[in-house]
Parts: structure tokens; sequence; C-alpha cells
């Protein structure tokens, strides 16, 4: 029977399929499905499956996590990824990326990158989610409160492991750099 990934692709499935190995700690069907579309339409299907034959089997789930937030960072912040998104304090915006994907929704460009305007704020529940977070300032004030401050949340469910990088692979020059 054909895994979840191979199924939306189209593609012949076997015993030892390395979709099906990446795709173990996403949990429901439809959101192994959804990730697979989105990754695969980002960084097109071959280069999915050559990302993923070329890693270990161990790696391969955290492998696909990598590949996930980088393919939805990418997408709300064009000029930095993911990596942008955590520097500027705004890894949520990345986080609700990733949980849009898997539910299946659909994933746009901050309106800041791309040159447009955020939409007009129409009530009091209106969340914004494109505001920088100051994180410096808010540490400082927890240590100067005594408290230990906040740590990121950099895992995607607690079933995947916390790595982000692909077999130690650096995508890109925005390590370096300030968005």
């Amino acid at each position: 029977m054909s895994c979840n990934g191979c199924r939306v692709l189209r593609k012949g499935c076997n015993d030892n399929c390395v979709l099906r190995q990446s795709l173990q700690g996403i949990e429901s069907p439809q959101a192994q499905a959804n990730a697979t579309i989105f990754v695969a339409k980002f960084f097109g299907r071959a280069g999915l499956m050559s990302f993923i034959s070329a890693v270990p089997e161990s790696q391969r789930p955290a492998l696909f996590q990598s590949l996930l937030f980088e393919a939805c960072g990418r997408t709300v912040n064009p000029v930095s990824g993911a990596i942008g998104l955590l520097w500027t304090g705004n890894w949520h915006v990345c986080l609700s990326a990733v949980e849009t994907v898997l539910r299946g929704g659909v994933v746009r460009a901050m309106p800041e990158i791309v040159g447009g305007s955020p939409a007009p704020e129409s009530d009091e529940a209106h969340v914004d989610f494109f505001a920088p977070q100051d994180l410096d300032s808010r540490r400082s004030k927890a240590r100067a409160a005594g408290e230990q401050p906040d740590d990121l949340d950099l895992g995607l469910t607690s079933g995947l492991p916390g790595r982000t990088t692909a077999g130690g692979r650096v995508y890109g020059s925005e390590l370096g750099t300030v968005p």
C-alpha cells in the first residue's frame, strides 16, 4: 500500500520508501499529504527525493521537518526565510505557517516583505502576527525580575526531533547576515 507522500505525488511506493520514513513524525495522514505536497511544490519532486535520499534513514524525519520549516519560512518571508523569522523574533509566524500547511490551508508572504500593507485592524480580536517581537528586552526584563526567560518552541510536534538542519548542511547565506 502506498504511503501518504507517494499517494499525493502519484509515485510508486514500496516497503523501503524514503518518504514513508520521512513522514513518521507527522501524526495524521492528511497532514502528511498536505506537508508532502507543499514541500514538493517548493523544492520540486525530484529535489525533495534527492534531499531525502542523501541522508541516512535515522535523519530523514528531521530533514523533512527542516525542509518544511524552510519552505514555510521562505513562503512567508521570501527575503530571509525561516532563519530571518527566527532572527527578528517572528518565529511564531513560521510556526503558524507550518500549522496552516499541515491543516491544508494557504500560506502567503508577509505584506511588509513583498511591499504591500498589512490588513486593516477590524476588531479587538485581531492579532498582528507580523509585529516584531522584541525578544532581547523581554529576556532582559525576565532576568531583572529573577525569572527564567521563555525558550523558543522550535519543534513541530512532540513526536518530531528538535533539529532543524538537514545533515549539517546550511542552505543559503542567511546565517551570517542581518535581515
